[in-house]
């Protein structure tokens, strides 16, 4: 059997089901994979290292210099 890839953009909740339930009918296996969030902490690091680079402590490399 083979495997194809969807991404599908749901509003609601009842779009969801209705999609599930016109796989179910057609009798296709198919795997509900939720969108996983990027680690917290991270998030924070991230979020810390724009706000100083707004505050000018950060530090300008050229792309020439790299």
């Amino acid at each position: 059997m083979e495997a194809i890839n969807f991404k599908v953009y749901p509003h609601n909740r009842e779009q969801i089901e209705a999609i599930k339930t016109v796989f179910k009918a057609f009798k296709i296996k198919f795997e509900v994979e939720e969108e996983k969030s990027y680690n917290p902490e991270f998030v924070k690091r991230v979020l810390l290292a724009k706000e100083e680079i707004k505050q000018g402590k950060g530090v300008k490399i050229a792309t020439k210099d790299l």
